[in-house]
């Protein structure tokens, strides 16, 4: 325990958990990364797009960034009102499960277990891969690196949500006030130069023009400008992780977010067309970021164009934070309606859900695995994910209004109306325009998701019907008992399953197996010193089943036997008694056969409820241990009667009490 209190810290007890919840500030931290990392590949997953448009393709920067806005809007005012009306967290799921049914919520939960999953791979490779881009030695270590980061952001949220917060709270500040200062200066010298600014360092040269802008590249780039958007639902998922009162620190958190976020996406695209920067080709020998050319055309390359890339890089690298925040909590409200194992309803040592936290980790490092840290063919499923749940969420709104039919719910009803159709018509276009780049991995990965769920809560809907109770509790008088003893040789661990078998049945089968090593004095020991001590003890003789076992098997003729016992004795439950020792040390297990393990296993495993299996366990002890008990009772006799008395005690009877 000690170490896992030097690595993690402390147990915290469940009172603690108020403690442990953090306000806006540090909110913004926890559950903002996500959305303000977008700012940095929003833009510029836009303008690649529009690469084969040469330089007319910025003037459109603008205008899709502002489309992207209004719609960034109308969904922070949706979940703005999905705070209030749920705040026990959950956001997208809750709010479709409770209007829409609970298939429309297992949907939504879907759509967000894999945009949460897949943020984590994207999120942390993006975030690699740049820093790939600036020292290039390190490209044969990139999965190292991206397997790496993902571990410490594990680490850090299994010590606790407070302590994520405030250590990520420098880098996102960092991020948000370098670009700030980016942009407010870029403005300036923009307004200064009446809109014809001389950039500090020329960007890159213009491709040449390929094609001309048709509606079918508008929206794709419109699609792609998208991924912008995700990470906005984190806060309506995570209300429960902020003090008191939740949803006011909640609302204001989310605001943060959000107008930051709108914020800089429209100073960077402004800044863009300001500059007439054009992206560059992924991948090719002249790639460079949009950021890193804006910030080299507002300031230059000195210093504050280091912070700023050094400030990007950490911000990218960190945005799964987002993830490991509200993918734990999603499970964990999922679990409560069954539709996920209940373990994940369970918090751990430091208050937090680790059993999500684990899960998120290994899905995320498959993917990073499985594409060896390069995963720009999954970023086209981002916003699938993400739309899919903002549209179900303002749906679900819509019908929550219907029903409250207060007065102000008009407008409710049509603002998320209209945010709902805005968000399921965007979520169309993205399905449409990025299905060959990978969008179709969609229609394979949520339905086999949706099954799997649906899966789970049937069987715990199945294990819920047999063992309800259709009325009060009826207790009748108990069965006979019929107790089995498999014993392989005579001895204290023997003598103690006899002991405990006559306790629980007069009817007692022992069983044991002949073969090669057998004692091959067993039935002599038998007659010689169990029936004696039966007859003096006035105990019902047990029977003694010998079995043969000619293929030097053990499990299967004492498994035979039981289950031939069964069939014979269809109104008698029996009692398995399986002597086990169980060593001090727990590689010293091996060290022995594991024939009683496996026979408990089975028994569990393909008995019908009229079998009930008990553990003998014999505990071993090493010498060491157990000189200190005599030693401990040497001193309580000696506190209590005095050290003289105890010694002059006769030595049989010191013998007595040290056993």
């Amino acid at each position: 325990m000690k170490c896992l209190d030097l690595l993690l810290g402390r147990s915290l007890a469940s009172s603690e958990d108020k403690k442990e919840r953090v306000g806006a500030v540090p909110g913004v931290s926890v559950f903002g990364l996500d959305a303000f990392s977008s700012a940095a590949y929003g833009p510029e997953a836009a303008l690649t797009v529009l690469i084969p448009l040469g330089v007319a393709g910025v003037s459109f920067a603008l205008p899709i960034t502002i489309g992207i806005s209004v719609i960034l809007f109308l969904v922070y005012l949706s979940y703005r009102q999905t705070i209030a009306a749920y705040p026990n967290g959950a956001g997208s799921y809750t709010v479709a499960k409770e209007n829409l049914g609970d298939k429309a919520g297992l949907l939504a939960a879907v759509a967000l277990m894999i945009d949460y999953t897949l943020n984590v791979a994207v999120g942390i490779s993006a975030g690699v891969n740049q820093i790939v881009s600036a020292a290039p030695a390190l490209q044969p270590h990139t999965l190292l690196l991206c397997l790496a980061i993902l571990a410490a952001l594990a680490y850090v949220n299994l010590r606790g949500l407070r302590e994520t917060g405030l250590a990520f709270l420098p880098p996102t500040y960092l991020f948000v006030g370098c670009l700030g200062v980016l942009i407010a200066l870029g403005i300036f010298r923009a307004i200064t130069a009446a809109g014809h600014p001389q950039p500090a360092m020329a960007p890159a040269a213009s491709p040449a023009v390929h094609e001309q802008i048709s509606l079918w590249l508008f929206l794709k780039a419109f699609a792609a400008g998208c991924t912008a958007m995700t990470g906005v639902e984190a806060v309506s998922n995570g209300v429960q992780a902020f003090k008191e009162p939740p949803v006011a620190f909640a609302r204001k958190a989310l605001t943060m977010i959000v107008s930051v976020l709108i914020l800089l996406l429209l100073g960077v695209a402004f800044l863009v067309q300001t500059y007439k920067i054009t992206a560059t080709e992924p991948g090719s020998p002249q790639y460079q970021s949009i950021l890193s050319m804006v910030t080299q055309a507002v300031v230059g390359r000195g210093i504050f164009y280091y912070i700023t890339m050094g400030a990007v890089l950490l911000v990218l690298c960190l945005s799964a934070n987002t993830s490991f925040a509200d993918f734990p909590r999603v499970c964990r409200t999922i679990a409560q309606d069954g539709y996920l194992p209940y373990s994940f309803m369970v918090r751990g040592r430091r208050l937090v859900f680790t059993e999500g936290i684990l899960v998120l980790t290994a899905l995320a490092g498959v993917l990073l695995i499985c594409f060896n840290g390069v995963t720009d063919k999954l970023i086209p499923l981002f916003a699938v994910g993400a739309f899919l749940a903002f549209t179900l969420s303002q749906a679900g709104m819509v019908m929550h209004w219907r029903k409250k039919r207060k007065s102000g719910a008009v407008g409710s009803v049509a603002m998320n109306g209209i945010g709902g159709a805005a968000t399921g018509i965007t979520f169309l276009i993205v399905i449409v325009t990025k299905f060959t780049d990978g969008a179709w991995i969609v229609f394979l990965v949520i339905p086999a998701l949706y099954l799997f769920m649906l899966r789970i809560h049937r069987h715990y809907k199945m294990v819920g019907d047999q063992l309800a109770l259709s009325g009060s509790v009826e207790l009748t008088p108990p069965r006979q008992m019929i107790a089995v003893v498999p014993l392989v040789s005579m001895g204290s661990l023997a003598q103690r399953a006899l002991q405990i078998a006559f306790g629980l049945s007069g009817d007692i089968k022992v069983v044991h197996v002949e073969q090669e090593n057998s004692p091959p004095d067993f039935q002599n020991q038998w007659a010689h010193d169990v029936l004696p001590a039966v007859s003096r003890a006035h105990l019902a003789e047990p029977q003694l089943v010998t079995l043969a076992s000619p293929y030097r098997q053990v499990v299967t003729p004492i498994l035979s036997y039981i289950w031939r016992l069964e069939k014979e004795n269809p109104d008698q439950t029996i009692a398995v008694l399986i002597p086990q020792l169980i060593e001090s040390r727990w590689y010293y297990s091996f060290l022995h056969n594991r024939h009683a393990t496996i026979l408990r296993t089975l028994l569990l495993m393909k008995g019908l409820n009229r079998i009930v299996v008990v553990n003998v366990p014999w505990h071993i002890q090493e010498r060491e241990k157990i000189a200190q008990q005599a030693h401990e009772l040497w001193k309580r006799r000696s506190k209590i009667e005095g050290p003289a008395q105890f010694i002059r005690r006769e030595p049989a009877e010191r013998k007595d009490e040290r056993a």
